[in-house]
């Protein structure tokens, strides 16, 4: 589970739990029915227009043959990204250091900097330069760093 988590830090729980029911090939009202919910409280969960609570992460963890508080563990790090993200708490770089070019393919003021945090590394040390690899080992501390290109070879 822990090793899910990692991979889903950030994503809103009714995302996953929508993911979850397609791969089972479960439809959403019949399965709240089946958990004595409403529909349209799924239904907003899995649009991640509404928050997940305890109860309800548990009857559906039981329903599903999941580990106990893994819904409650995804909101609760879905709500840590949302309230950095209001804060603006170090969720990027120095954009200043780092040349739009390296990411053409998406705009750079959009990037997860945390979700995307493997894929930034190997992209800014296989084609940037010195200053901007500088501001990637900054952002996110060398260990990290050096862990993501360590998988990479």
């Amino acid at each position: 589970m822990l090793q899910d988590l990692s991979i889903l830090k950030g994503i809103h729980p009714g995302l996953v739990l929508e993911m979850e029911l397609k791969h089972r090939k479960l439809s959403k009202r019949p399965f709240a029915l089946s958990i004595n919910e409403h529909p349209q409280t799924l239904g907003a969960i899995t649009k991640g227009k509404r928050s997940m609570n305890t109860a309800l992460a548990l009857k559906i963890e039981h329903a599903l043959g999941l580990e106990e508080g893994y819904f409650m563990m995804l909101q609760v790090y879905y709500e840590i990204k949302e309230e950095k993200r209001k804060q603006h708490i170090d969720i990027h770089p120095d954009l200043s250091k780092l040349r739009p070019i390296l990411f053409w393919d998406t705009k750079i003021e959009t990037i997860d900097w945390q979700q995307m945090k493997r894929a930034v590394i190997q992209r800014v040390f296989e084609r940037g330069n010195e200053t901007e690899k500088a501001e990637i080992i900054r952002f996110y501390g060398r260990d990290i760093v050096e862990k993501y290109l360590q998988k990479q070879n």
